[in-house]
């Protein structure tokens, strides 16, 4: 684990190196998120804040301010209190954690607006997440206040106030070997949880049963918690993008659209596969996901270094709209359709994004209006999806509700791509074997 923080400091170092002179930058940990009552949501630290300190405790704040000879580096965490762990768990202490997190300085929390203002004055700018946390930018605004007001006698007050997200999120974007090992390995066990699934799946069963599966598989495997809602999509369920109720019985003839990903030491997967309910498809099912697959797995392809990074997207469109014309569920001109964008009555999101600790991760897509280009250590999803909607009119009805998506996760390399999210079943093929084999 001290490995791990040595890489962190890194990050702080590469981040202060960009920020401008005579700076100071300010972050707060996550808040504590009631869920009903006096009963919290399970903790999860504010990704930006992690990413920079590895620490997991709320009530903290971070001030890294670059060229200060005491340190540059200063934690303000919660004091050891045995009575407050008694009844909530370990606290770290700022003794510790300057020690375990490589921190140059740390502080209990409680102290933090009688040292926090001293540290600000002086500077000649802020840098801080405004906009993300209200009440935090407010304290900030409380501080500066303080400096501000002592500035008559020999205070100097900030008088540029910058967001970090630019130049943090940038750093982000780029994993470093320890972190693709992480979201490798979210991978491994997002991939038991799909399998979990798959093989229990049968008609009668109810799509929060399969979600249990997941949960099983993921948990067993050292994952805290899923990276996002699961979504088990039962037939028409499939075709709404962002469905999460669960709650449908899967009947025969379904199916079954099941994006899930785990959460492996704050790193995300993010994974969709799709899969006959009676470990059958039939000829329409076969046909689109066909062509699914095929859209997912050329898009994968055309993933290397400067290549933009919407070109998989671009492969994805061309493939999926030359196949509905062909299955005659689009008519005229592919190139005309494409123009057109008729293929978003079927296909309406982009084929992929950002991953990292957060699921959909930060990073820009578009550098002065125009896509940037992939480069190593990038990491995004590759997920194409047909939603053929049970209203829809406009084609037979055989072909109504059947609603595909695949995806994984894909890093780019030197030379090429690796796919991190592997071993599940995914030609038609290797489903209907794999499902046929599971209730033999």
């Amino acid at each position: 684990m001290r490995g791990n923080y040595r890489e962190i400091r890194q990050r702080r170092k590469k981040l202060m190196a960009q920020m401008g002179p005579n700076s100071i930058a300010l972050l707060s940990s996550a808040p504590q998120r009631v869920r009903s009552n006096d009963t919290e949501h399970l903790y999860r630290q504010n990704s930006d804040f992690y990413y920079l300190t590895g620490f997991t405790e709320d009530n903290a704040v971070l001030a890294l301010i670059p060229g200060r000879k005491q340190g540059e580096t200063v934690l303000f965490c919660q004091q050891k209190d045995k009575q407050k762990e008694l009844w909530t768990g370990r606290l770290m202490g700022p003794d510790a954690a300057k020690e375990e997190l490589e921190i140059d300085e740390a502080h209990a929390v409680s102290a933090i607006d009688e040292i926090l203002p001293d540290l600000i004055d002086g500077r000649d700018r802020v840098y801080s997440l405004m906009g993300k946390d209200t009440e935090f930018d407010k304290k900030v605004m409380d501080w500066v206040k303080v400096i501000r007001n002592k500035a008559r006698l020999a205070g100097h007050a900030p008088g540029e106030f910058l967001v970090l997200d630019q130049l943090l999120h940038e750093l982000r974007l780029f994993k470093s070997a320890g972190e693709i090992r992480l979201i490798e390995q979210a991978g491994k066990i997002s991939a038991e949880g799909h399998k979990r699934a798959m093989s229990t799946c049968k008609p009668g069963i109810k799509e929060y049963e399969l979600e249990a599966e997941l949960l099983h598989a993921f948990t067993r495997n050292g994952s805290r918690a899923p990276a996002y809602n699961s979504i088990v999509a039962a037939g028409d369920n499939a075709c709404i993008l962002h469905y999460t109720e669960n709650s449908a019985t899967v009947e025969d003839g379904d199916l079954v659209l099941i994006d899930a990903g785990c959460e492996y030491q704050h790193y995300a997967s993010d994974i969709t596969r799709t899969f006959p309910a009676n470990g059958k498809f039939n000829p329409q099912q076969k046909a689109i996901y066909g062509l699914v697959l095929k859209a997912q797995m050329k898009a994968i392809e055309a993933v290397a270094p400067g290549v933009p990074c919407d070109k998989p997207h671009n492969v994805s469109v061309k493939i999926i709209t030359q196949g509905l014309v062909k299955l005659g569920l689009l008519k005229g001109r592919p190139a005309q359709l494409i123009k057109a964008e008729a293929y978003r009555d079927f296909y309406m999101h982009k084929a992929g994004h950002w991953i990292g600790i957060d699921v959909h991760d930060v990073g820009d897509y578009k550098i002065k209006d125009k896509w940037r280009l992939f480069e190593p250590g990038m990491i995004t999803t590759i997920e194409p999806g047909i939603y053929i909607a049970p209203g829809n009119r406009k084609v037979l009805k055989k072909w109504r509700g059947i609603g595909i998506r695949i995806e994984d996760d894909v890093l780019v390399t030197k030379t090429g791509y690796k796919i991190l999210s592997t071993g599940i079943p995914k030609t038609a093929n290797e489903i209907e074997n794999f499902m046929s084999e599971s209730v033999s």
